[in-house]
């Protein structure tokens, strides 16, 4: 006896509008689940507004509560949430406690190149929305305008559908394109990328110090440049006197995009286990979040330094979970905007995507992009370089931009 597969993932749609749709999961246990399950959520676009995590260790039960959108595809959410779940049916029966857990194959990578007459506003987000809806994931970008106008975008994309290899996703990929784009669409071509992500996966080699002092440095502030600090503090408390197993986990802060994804990814990579925990958005934008956790040992967190440390990390990544700033790069204006990358090398959803929409929101054009991986303060960050088109950034003050896109970002917009 035992659960059948498609009862491991139940989506129930809201009853009546303005009511959330509520996602449950049952299924057996694994560190970092939870992070995995935000992790989809915030990729499809979904604010979580209240949740329920409970586990014996062995066997967990999870109940989210989503707001979601008119153009949402539940079935194809529901399909992904299922392929992070660990593995329990075989043949042979169902394996329940099973340790193991299947590490996600290793997608390859592939080079969309192609050239546009033009440039025009929007012109990136339009294609970040074209790869989105198709389940294409952009691992970096290389963008660049030639001095006659024409655009030249260099994509290395993976497929979470593991069909871009052949000839009928390839063109099913250049089809749509070429609708978003129209008549500036020069030529378009979709190539295995080889051993040329290797060399273009490092990035840009250096990073200002001056820049990697500001926006990367892990110290809580005194304050916010928006005054958000001090109207919506931070509160992590520990607590171990409410259970004789757990340590408890105490959260008061401000909402924001993808907030539980960042409390279970910076829980994950610290190889703590959530035994139960509850969510709750109220409608005022303030969270409140109770976690009873274990070590990966099984036991609760008795050293102070620990304490200090988990407390530190998480206060830091909720009131900052991306660093955006607008910086001078010789004569030209540059976006910046970092993000850090999980244990288990995966990075951001959606940021490009957001960080394109904000732009065409702020009728700003884009001149060049390069995306890079980064070690800076032993970790390992995701960095998005934007250089701005010079006639269009200066009718747009640097702190607008920059507050535009940390606004979107944070899904405060």
């Amino acid at each position: 006896m035992g659960i059948l597969r498609e009862d491991v993932v139940v989506v129930s749609p809201a009853e009546k509008a303005g009511d959330p749709t509520v996602i449950s999961v049952n299924c057996p246990d694994k560190t970092g689940l939870g992070c995995d399950l935000c992790r989809i959520t915030l990729l499809f676009g979904l604010s979580i507004t209240r949740g329920d995590f409970s586990t014996d260790g062995k066997w967990c039960y999870i109940v989210l509560w989503v707001d979601g959108k008119t153009n949402t595809r539940w079935d194809l959410l529901e399909k992904r949430l299922l392929e992070v779940c660990p593995s329990y049916f075989s043949t042979s029966g169902i394996d329940y406690y099973r340790t193991v857990n299947q590490q996600p194959k290793q997608l390859d990578v592939f080079l969309l190149k192609f050239w546009c007459s033009c440039d025009r506003k929007g012109l990136l987000h339009d294609i970040a929305q074209v790869l989105f809806d198709l389940e294409l994931t952009i691992k970096r970008v290389k963008v660049s305008t030639t001095p006659d106008g024409k655009v030249m975008d260099l994509f290395f994309i993976t497929d979470t559908r593991d069909l871009l290899h052949t000839r009928e996703r390839q063109s099913q990929t250049i089809f749509h394109l070429k609708i978003a784009l129209g008549e500036i669409l020069v030529s378009c071509e979709i190539e295995s990328a080889g051993l040329e992500i290797t060399t273009f996966s490092q990035g840009t080699l250096f990073l200002p110090s001056s820049v990697t002092e500001d926006m990367f440095n892990l110290e809580l502030p005194a304050g916010h440049p928006s005054g958000l600090l001090t109207s919506n503090p931070i509160s992590v408390t520990v607590d171990n006197t409410l259970s004789p197993s757990h340590t408890l986990i105490q959260i008061l802060c401000q909402d924001h995009k993808g907030l539980i994804y960042d409390t279970m990814r910076t829980l994950k990579d610290y190889n703590i286990q959530v035994s139960y925990g509850r969510f709750f958005a109220n409608r005022k934008g303030g969270c409140e979040l109770d976690l009873f956790i274990v070590q990966a040992d099984g036991k609760k967190i008795i050293d102070r330094n620990k304490q200090n440390a988990l407390c530190s990390r998480l206060r830091m990544e909720l009131w900052c979970p991306l660093r955006v700033a607008v910086v001078s790069r010789g004569p030209d204006t540059e976006l910046l905007v970092a993000n850090p990358v999980e244990l288990s090398a995966r990075g951001r959803p959606l940021v490009f995507h957001d960080i394109t929409l904000a732009l065409k929101n702020l009728n700003t054009q884009i001149f060049s992009v390069e995306i890079g991986r980064h070690m800076i303060c032993d970790r390992e960050w995701e960095v998005y370089r934007i250089l701005l088109d010079e006639g269009d950034s200066c009718h747009v003050p640097r702190n607008k931009i920059e507050e535009g896109v940390r606004k979107m970002l944070m899904g405060w917009e």
